[in-house]
């Protein structure tokens, strides 16, 4: 789904829309929020309203991980990447872990 496409979606499923609108945090950048918002559109349907939380949860997960850097268990990951397949964020953050820097300190 690109950026035209969720545009497009957005435009012809307004109540859908406005609901997850609702769900942006005050603290979110406006590139932060359009990706999260990209991945509750992607995966709303998958999900039951009384699960929406759960969603609202991996969502978050995907995005700390992505804009933070905070990591979580292989399996969470997994699950949130498949979740957001194919949704492009230009200009993510790139982070090293500590024994990746540890590695190049010892390489020189």
């Amino acid at each position: 789904m690109s950026a035209a496409d969720v545009e497009d979606f957005i435009l012809q499923n307004r109540d859908v829309a406005e609901r997850v609108e609702t769900f942006r945090g005050y603290w979110e950048s406006g590139k932060h929020w359009d990706a999260r918002r990209e991945f509750l559109l992607r995966n709303m349907n998958d999900f039951e309203e009384s699960n929406v939380d759960q969603l609202l949860s991996l969502s978050m997960v995907w995005s700390n991980n992505v804009f933070m850097g905070c990591r979580y268990s292989a399996e969470l990951l997994e699950k949130v990447k498949e979740m957001a397949e194919g949704i492009v964020v230009e200009d993510a953050p790139v982070f090293k872990t500590r024994d990746e820097i540890m590695k190049n300190q010892q390489g020189r």
